[in-house]
């Protein structure tokens, strides 16, 4: 059964230091109260029982040395201190010469059903004796007295330690310093346990937004706290990469925000400044065109937040092979596109977002593809697999990596769409990656293979022969992100 003690709102510390010190010299003062109660108890017991013991005894060997006419003193006995033989008037007939001239040494008389009893007198404060009184049986009284009853008084004086109680003062001193070491013991082994906690949270509140560069001390070991200090310090990592992402990418979207304001901005001054040389309806069409350029990047940094805080209770199982279908019906004429499904991979997700993942890969490819555009949907182990490939120039293995990141675009990227923002690829990969997947640019012998993978959650392959999906006009492109 574990024992609990729950502090009161008030009492309770605030250090866990003090709270687990408190917790344990209290249960060890309640523990060893109740132990050093159990052998006080056990002790005089055992003390009592062994004095009661030796009087009974220094009695029966007394009276079996009484003969009729003849009462010998008692023979010296570290049994008992005292022996007294006292008729029915209460006067001592013999005794042993420590007894000897004193009264007796109780008053009480036992009865003839219960002849023997045994007391607790004392004669003063500090001196207490136990006493055994016998009532000689009716036959020895006959005998010896005529039948008047007779009894032996046997006295033995009890330890000092037990009349004056030093015994429970003793274990009283014995329970508090136990107690007490061992809440010192507990104040040691929890300082020096949490040493390293303090160590960490000091080292965390000195991490600030401006600074996260700080690391927390890392103690040796594999325990509960070295596993705190290597998470805490993986979360600081997380949150700095998070927050220097967060800087430049806010840096970013500024800039790429400044430039269709301010040229809306010079539009609409030039028109009140020259209103002569303006035509209104040409001032006007070029303002709708900016802020059409300035919606369609305002919705694409809001896409970009979703997919990033999105969560995966919305997801639902989708057929990958099938969704890649939609997407390539969408496009009529201009590059064909070629689809190349061996099997239906099913996987988890959100349509809407693994959908605009596919259709921006499709658009990029054929707004890079000389001739086709080859896509393939397959399973490899626990993965879904699909692969977009166009022929044309291809992306340097140095840039591979650079076109993922929020608007950064190539030359070729910036001549084939000037208006793009260079935040598709980027939405993209994020959406891979909140799915659990990834979108890489592999190599290939021409042009660009990009590579998206998410995990199956069921896979039911199909042996069909490779199908290819209908050459494609052209269709409304998406922002190039490419390049």
């Amino acid at each position: 059964m574990e024992l609990k003690i729950s502090w009161p709102p008030r009492l309770r510390p605030r250090s866990i230091q003090w709270r687990y010190t408190l917790t344990v010299g209290v249960l060890f003062l309640i523990v060893l109260a109740v132990v050093g109660a159990l052998v006080d108890l056990g002790i005089r017991s055992r003390v009592t029982a062994d004095i009661v013991r030796d009087t009974r005894l220094a009695i029966v060997d007394w009276a079996a040395e009484m003969r009729p006419g003849h009462i010998p003193p008692p023979n010296p006995t570290p049994r008992a201190d005292y022996l007294q033989l006292v008729d029915s008037a209460g006067q001592v007939v013999a005794a042993s010469a420590a007894a000897a001239g004193k009264p007796p040494l109780t008053t009480l008389r036992p009865p003839p059903d219960d002849r023997v009893q045994d007391i607790t007198a004392c004669l003063r404060e500090d001196k207490c004796m136990s006493v055994t009184a016998l009532r000689l049986e009716e036959g020895v009284a006959r005998l010896f007295w005529n039948g008047e009853p007779h009894y032996i008084y046997a006295g033995k004086v009890r330890p000092p330690g037990l009349t004056m109680h030093y015994l429970e003062v003793g274990i009283g001193a014995a329970v508090l310093i136990a107690s007490t070491m061992a809440a010192w013991a507990t104040w040691v082994v929890v300082g020096r346990t949490l040493r390293p906690v303090r160590a960490i949270t000091s080292r965390m509140r000195e991490a600030t937004a401006g600074d996260l560069s700080l690391r927390v001390p890392t103690p040796p070991g594999d325990d509960e706290i070295a596993q705190l200090a290597h998470t805490s310090n993986t979360y600081l990592e997380r949150l700095q990469q998070a927050v220097t992402a967060q800087r430049r990418f806010a840096c970013m979207a500024s800039h790429e925000l400044r430039s269709p304001v301010a040229a809306l901005h010079v539009q609409m001054e030039e028109a009140l400044t020259y209103p002569d040389q303006s035509d209104a309806r040409t001032t006007m069409q070029r303002a709708l065109h900016t802020t059409e350029r300035l919606q369609a990047l305002i919705d694409e940094l809001l896409a970009y937040t979703r997919v990033k805080d999105a969560r995966p209770s919305a997801y639902q199982p989708l057929d990958l092979a099938a969704l890649v279908r939609e997407e390539i019906a969408i496009f009529s004429g201009g590059t064909p596109i070629r689809l190349h499904a061996t099997c239906h991979p099913t996987v988890r997700g959100t349509q809407v977002q693994l959908a605009s993942v596919v259709n921006n890969l499709l658009t990029n490819a054929r707004r890079h593809a000389h001739s086709r555009v080859d896509v393939t949907v397959e399973h490899v182990d626990d993965q879904a697999v699909v692969t977009v490939q166009d022929d044309g120039a291809g992306i340097a293995p140095e840039d591979r990596e650079r076109v993922f990141e929020t608007f950064v675009r190539l030359r070729e990227g910036r001549r084939l769409d000037p208006g793009g923002s260079g935040l598709g690829l980027a939405i993209s990969r994020e959406t891979s990656n909140a799915h659990g997947g990834s979108l890489t640019i592999e190599d290939c012998p021409k042009g660009t293979r990009f590579v998206l993978r998410l995990p199956l959650m069921g896979a039911q392959p199909q042996n069909r022969a490779p199908q290819t999906g209908p050459p494609a006009k052209d269709a409304m492109p998406l922002r190039d992100t490419r390049g």
